[in-house]
């Protein structure tokens, strides 16, 4: 079975909704981890927009990636420039891929507009991790 990291700067927003489309999308052919170079807590918005699309991530933790020093992964995926820069070196056979998905924490403006981000980054990431999974998890 792969065993999967997603890898973003606090583990927070980003990571969090990859880990969980790409649990949800893998099912049991996959082991999905997500980790940060620091750790932020789950952002309270990312578990609501996964919510309203019917997936529960609020059991979820916010983990540093030194955590998971003694997993040999099969694919890292840093889903943004900070955490691709500063991925630390995984020994082994460990595929890399990277995609800068935009912050949804960052984002300014009213309740209504900031939730409209996530949601918008959600909707990306989904995407994403549907067609990795289709890509290079079923069709191995």
């Amino acid at each position: 079975m792969k065993k999967i990291l997603v890898l973003c700067t606090g583990n927070s927003c980003r990571s969090q909704l990859a880990e969980g489309y790409l649990r949800h999308f893998a099912g049991d052919q996959a082991e999905i981890y997500s980790a940060g170079i620091e750790t932020h807590g789950v952002n309270p918005k990312a578990i609501q927009v996964m919510a309203e699309d019917h997936i529960d991530i609020s059991g979820h933790t916010s983990n540093n990636v030194d955590e998971y020093a003694g997993i040999d992964f099969d694919a890292v995926i840093t889903v943004c420039d900070n955490a691709n820069e500063a991925c630390p070196f995984f020994p082994g056979n460990v595929e890399r891929f990277h995609y800068n998905f935009p912050d949804p924490a960052k984002a300014t403006g009213t309740p209504e507009e900031i939730i409209n981000e996530f949601t918008r980054v959600r909707d990306m990431i989904k995407a994403y991790s549907a067609d990795f999974v289709s890509q290079h998890i079923k069709n191995q």
